[in-house]
């Protein structure tokens, strides 16, 4: 009997000990995707309920963990076997640097110069929907811990490649060379710099090539069928508006429609978004841009369509909608896009306008 009683002993001790040896400071825990300590901003699909997946570019993730250490585990679609998304990394709200995901599956060690405190990591897609969606399968630390609550303030930015931010970052590799995506970047977008200089939450409904009535590059659809979906490509999966509530609304359309359609069909077209958008949005103030890449033939006339589009709205009892033109043309990019510091200059002109227009 005593004996057994000692090998009972025995075992406990070393079941103790091997929980503590394996649970020591600095160890990595796996986190699911779908952790409730992990805060998503964006339209995201949750057909998987613990493998988030997204496709618009400018989606973000947030997560407060304890360590040294934190690992970033993620899929990417690569359609065609070559689009490979991009990431934009900062940690601690500083440096934010941008990674090309190498592979189908991906295991991303965010820093390896980290203290062993407390620290906040946001990770944002970088590239659009038609660069093939990524899976958040899930995260390795040492804790996650709970983050502050989400800025109040809403904004969503409707758009196409000016608004997803392509053809800007020409920080590694320069136009024309490599792939028409690897100067993407959703996080240093206008949108997205506005939305941070306002202290607000964003949200990029944007796809490259896309137009009211025409969208460029073969492209079979148009923004009405595609504004009320999660993947902005196809019309598949339905959005639900109920989950994000902005206070500002911004459309930026126009570039890829171009200077030569028809008036009546461009501005009812617009009209009929503006009304779609207020059916789900019925307290946003929603602003009706100029395109900040249009030259001096289609500037005009965006002014013009933009113009009879929010008076037409005004004069039916919606006082909500306004307009913004942009005091000049940026083009520095790829292809004729804004360039990096020529979205902060966007940014700085909306970021005016919404202050004096929400009193933020």
């Amino acid at each position: 009997m005593i004996k057994r009683l000692f090998c009972l002993l025995l075992l406990i001790l070393l079941s103790n000990l091997y929980v503590s040896a394996s649970n020591k400071p600095g160890d990595l825990k796996l986190f699911n995707g779908d952790d409730p300590h992990v805060q998503y901003n964006g339209r995201i699909s949750l057909k998987n309920p613990h493998i988030p997946r997204i496709w618009a570019p400018g989606v973000y993730i947030k997560a407060k963990f304890k360590g040294s250490k934190f690992e970033l585990l993620v899929n990417d679609e690569v359609p065609g076997d070559n689009n490979h998304n991009y990431l934009e990394i900062v940690i601690d709200g500083k440096n934010p640097y941008r990674i090309q995901l190498k592979n189908k599956t991906n295991v991303i060690s965010v820093s390896d110069s980290l203290s062993d405190a407390e620290h906040t990591i946001l990770i944002c897609k970088d590239t659009e929907s038609n660069i093939g969606y990524i899976d958040v399968v899930g995260f390795r630390c040492e804790a996650l811990l709970p983050l502050p609550a989400k800025p109040k303030r809403q904004i969503e930015y409707f758009g196409d490649s000016i608004t997803s931010g392509a053809g800007m970052d020409l920080s590694v590799i320069p136009c024309d060379k490599g792939q028409w995506y690897d100067q993407h970047n959703a996080y240093m977008s206008y949108g997205a710099r506005t939305s941070r200089s306002l202290d607000a939450q964003w949200q990029l409904t944007s796809l490259a090539g896309i137009g009211l009535i025409h969208s460029c590059c073969n492209m079979d659809v148009v923004m009405s069928q595609v504004y009320d979906k999660v993947f902005l490509r196809n019309d598949s999966i339905k959005w639900d508006f109920k989950t994000y509530h902005p206070d500002v609304v911004t459309i930026c359309l126009g570039q890829n429609d171009g200077p030569d359609q028809d008036s009546t069909k461009f501005c009812t077209a617009y009209v009929n978004l503006v009304k779609a958008l207020r059916q789900h949005y019925p307290k946003a103030d929603i602003i009706c841009l100029t395109s900040p890449m249009g030259d001096n033939k289609l500037t005009p006339i965006l002014k013009r369509y933009i113009t009879a589009v929010t008076n037409n709205l005004n004069a039916s009892g919606d006082k909500k909608v306004t307009k913004y033109f942009f005091s000049r043309q940026y083009h520095n990019g790829c292809g004729g896009h804004p360039d990096m510091a020529e979205h902060e200059l966007i940014a700085n002109e909306l970021t005016a306008y919404i202050k004096q227009l929400k009193g933020w």
